[in-house]
């Protein structure tokens, strides 16, 4: 094997030496400088992509924050609107109340003056009747028929006791 030949270790040292530096060389001044560039992009990227989510994660808060307050204010809405319709319909329920209230109190009005009415028309008649009773009966008890003045009165005071 000619590697492990000892007058060979010198050529091959010197060309290990040159071979090393050479690399050293084109690591140091091209390869790493553009991982480094690399990896600073990535950098840069990945802080920008943060900075975007962060500015994304507020602007989110912010839409649900606005967005909480505007249900907030709808249900509120909500809530007084159905409190004005049912302040509403109260309102015609108790005008429709007070309108047929009126209506029955007018028909009760009504009905108690034809009662009223009806009585006196038959109050009139049992006067005229007692009248014709008591002319009939004194005629046939006396003999004579009283006058028609002396029999209403006799009705009239009997009527009051």
């Amino acid at each position: 094997m000619p590697q492990l030949n000892p007058l060979d270790w010198a050529p091959q040292l010197i060309w290990l030496v040159i071979t090393f530096t050479l690399l050293y060389l084109l690591m140091t001044y091209v390869a790493l400088p553009r991982i480094g560039s690399v990896i600073d992009a990535r950098m840069a990227r990945i802080a920008k992509d943060l900075e975007a989510a962060e500015r994304l994660r507020r602007e989110t808060d912010q839409a649900i924050a606005a967005y909480e307050q505007a249900l907030a204010e709808a249900k509120q809405r909500a809530h007084a609107i159905g409190d004005e319709g049912r302040a509403k319909l109260k309102a015609e329920v108790d005008a429709e109340r007070a309108k047929l209230e009126a209506q029955l109190s007018a028909k009760a009005a009504e009905a108690e003056a034809r009662i009223t009415e009806a009585k006196n028309a038959a109050l009139k008649d049992v006067n005229v009747v007692a009248a014709d009773v008591a002319t009939d009966v004194v005629r046939r008890l006396i003999g004579v028929a009283p006058s028609e003045a002396e029999v209403k009165q006799a009705v009239a005071g009997a009527r009051k006791s």
